[in-house]
């Protein structure tokens, strides 16, 4: 079981990305991969047998969307809340894990000759000590690769990770870093955990549920969702095909909703122009906090890894 798959395309196919290439394709793709329970208990297998394969089409589809041109991919791989799950699954789930993630960062040379990064999203505080070290690591090892952008969710939940932005901030405040009238919109985006991603363009649930389970509820104000009928390890090149055309019919009326979104906001911002001392000094402030946030998490990250104690802030 590997992370990197490698199959050739039917005629049909590389017909159908060509057509598709000449529409607009999304930048980011983000997918709520549901279904793998129900798949499981479909087939009479047991539910990590489920899991792995929802793995196997995770790395199949991450090869359809490079084929698309896709730059980056966000995955729901694992909810705070599934923590409730039965604990044999639980614990069966983050073995499986652990094992992947330990391919993965064998892989890493491999990553960075492609120019992947990989960025992981959650409360790594809740997985077991060897997992957020080898999580540590690869998102460490590939933070400078931009080439394309892997992003896992995992453990993850969209209120816990907009809670933790307004306690990160309300920090900052008290700490003098920034003032209190210094937060806006745009200030508590850099303080969520995907401050380095754009915002998905495409949203894609499996399974045929049509809710968003709490997962990137920010990010996803102006995205395309689309829903698709089948359960996650049945979905195949088709499903991403027939997602993307829907992205395609609807992207423009969302693109526009964003856009109006952006100027009703900039018309509503406070204006310094009077006063340039005062507006100098916000700028700084907004500079020192989001270089506090920087400096913390890579703080953080580099205590999690196998190299804990080799941490080093950036001061520019």
């Amino acid at each position: 079981m590997s992370w990197f798959t490698e199959s050739k395309r039917s005629l049909m196919e590389r017909m159908a990305i060509n057509v598709l290439k000449c529409g607009s394709i999304p930048r980011h793709v983000a997918f709520i991969m549901d279904g793998n329970r129900r798949y499981a208990r479909r087939l009479d297998l047991s539910a990590i047998d489920g899991h792995k394969r929802g793995f196997e089409r995770m790395t199949q589809m991450l090869e359809w969307c490079l084929d698309l041109g896709v730059d980056e991919v966000t995955v729901y791989a694992f909810a705070i809340d599934n923590f409730r799950r039965p604990a044999e699954e639980v614990d069966k789930l983050m073995d499986f894990a652990k094992d992947m993630f330990d391919k993965l960062l064998n892989d890493r040379h491999k990553l960075n000759e492609t120019g992947k990064a990989v960025r992981v999203f959650g409360d790594l505080s809740r997985l077991r000590p060897d997992i957020q070290r080898l999580v540590a690591d690869i998102v460490l090892f590939t933070q400078h690769n931009t080439r394309k952008v892997l992003n896992i969710c995992f453990p993850y939940a969209s209120r816990h990770e907009i809670t933790t932005a307004l306690q990160e901030l309300q920090i900052c405040v008290q700490n003098q870093i920034i003032e209190e009238s210094d937060i806006t919109e745009s200030l508590i985006s850099n303080f969520l955990y995907t401050s380095q991603s754009s915002d998905p363009d495409l949203l894609v649930r499996t399974s045929g549920e049509v809710r968003l389970s709490d997962f990137l509820l920010w990010q996803t104000s102006f995205s395309v969702i689309a829903f698709a009928p089948v359960l996650w390890p049945d979905f195949t090149i088709w499903d991403l095909f027939s997602a993307i055309l829907y992205y395609q019919r609807n992207c423009s009326s969302a693109k526009s909703e964003q856009q109006l979104h952006e100027l009703t906001l900039g018309l509503t911002q406070p204006m310094d122009h009077n006063n340039h001392t005062d507006h100098s000094s916000r700028r700084q402030r907004l500079t020192n906090c989001l270089l506090y946030l920087h400096n913390k998490r890579i703080t953080q990250m580099t205590r999690m890894s196998s190299n804990g104690n080799q941490v080093v802030e950036v001061n520019t």
